[in-house]
């Protein structure tokens, strides 16, 4: 049993001997890319273990595809985000087949990438934990970790952002990795699938192309910027020279369409992509990105694209682009007191924001204008 000490590490001799790894992340599209680097440190550190991930249907393609894992198990976590839900028949017998096949693999070793925010996540991640039989138990606690053997301190969401805070739990495991930026890669397939897509869009070659992105996904349109704001955004970079392309998230296409109408311009219009990858494939083409916090704002970064995101009731220190020595990101948000009010300290918040919305709507389309005008001049030299 590993010895309980807050941000302790297990002898050299023990980790020699982790050949089985279970890392569970149970989020989106833009979480799971927070988890990159701590993954790739450890791949590194432990090259001959088997690495095995259990993420969410919607994350399932991308880490399969990224390299980092040798198995991959799916749980669709918003099952059992209400409490009640652990009394579904259905439910809880999918959660003994999961258990069962986790129990399979002989763990010897679970790796927690989640803040222990509500008592649903907190019995879930105890039960996953239990069922996996790992003798080494490494994650985060903020007094409620009771499951776990080997902790970091939970410091609050923002006082590190989410890759850091990943980065120091693997840490606690000898896994390394000091990363400055967070990168995915393709293959040939979305590579021929951008091709085809700038071939049909018709744009004139060499015509640089700024994407926008107005969605921010199904989890809370309250982070969503006013369709108004990217619209006149769209105007204005139109007027000196680029070529606004409005991008659509799953569900997204009647958003898109509303701002490509109101920007009054010409525009290409990026809707159905078939996966995370291909988007990147298609984003990397282009100049620019501009959107609210979202898993395409991660994905757009994530391919090496510069970005300007809009932030108002979300985290930025936690969740912005992870870019540490400001080079290819733009953060742009109003300084209110009562912002961020979601994913807040230990505390969700205020998944929809409070009543106005003060801190969307107090940003104006020139301040997202005067950074994208800014980044663009300062990553020209890096094309």
């Amino acid at each position: 049993m590993v010895e309980k000490r807050l941000g302790g590490r297990i002898p050299d001799s023990r980790l020699a001997t982790l050949s089985r790894i279970l890392v569970i992340k149970l989020a989106g599209i833009g979480d799971l890319l927070t988890a990159y680097p701590a993954l790739e440190a450890l791949r590194r550190r432990f090259a001959n273990a088997e690495i095995s991930a259990l993420v969410t249907p919607q994350t399932e393609l991308l880490i399969r595809r990224s390299g980092l894992v040798d198995e991959v198990a799916v749980l669709d976590k918003y099952r059992f985000d209400d409490p009640r839900s652990f009394l579904r028949p259905g439910a809880l017998l999918d959660l003994v087949r999961l258990g069962t096949l986790l129990r399979r693999r002989r763990f010897d070793a679970a790796v927690l990438l989640h803040h222990l925010v509500t008592g649903a996540g907190v019995a879930k991640y105890a039960m996953l934990m239990a069922a996996s039989g790992a003798r080494v138990r490494v994650g985060l606690d903020d007094g409620r970790g009771w499951f776990l053997n080997l902790k970091g301190t939970d410091l609050g969401f923002g006082a590190m952002h989410e890759v850091e805070y990943w980065l120091d739990v693997v840490g606690l495991l000898g896994a390394v990795h000091h990363a400055t930026t967070v990168q995915i890669s393709w293959g040939a397939e979305e590579e021929s699938y951008a091709d085809s897509w700038w071939a049909r869009a018709g744009s004139a070659p060499g015509t640089p192309v700024v994407a926008i992105h107005p969605g921010s996904g199904d989890y809370s349109h309250a982070r969503r910027w006013l369709p108004e704001g990217f619209a006149e955004v769209a105007r204005g970079l139109h007027a000196e020279g680029l070529l606004p392309m409005i991008v659509a998230g799953p569900g997204e296409e009647g958003l898109a369409s509303e701002v490509a109408g109101l920007a009054g311009v010409p525009s290409l219009l990026l809707t159905g992509t078939p996966s995370p990858l291909h988007l990147a494939a298609v984003l990397a083409r282009c100049r620019l990105f501009i959107g609210n916090d979202s898993g395409v704002m991660h994905v757009a970064f994530a391919s090496g694209l510069p970005v300007v995101a809009v932030f108002g009731l979300s985290n930025h220190r936690a969740w912005g682009p992870y870019d540490p020595e400001g080079r290819r990101s733009r953060v742009v948000r109003v300084d209110l007191p009562c912002s961020p009010c979601f994913y807040r300290g230990h505390t969700m918040g205020l998944r929809y924001g409070c009543g106005d919305l003060k801190c969307i709507k107090a940003i104006s389309p020139e301040m997202v204008l005067s950074s994208a005008r800014e980044l663009l001049s300062a990553t020209e030299k890096e094309r």
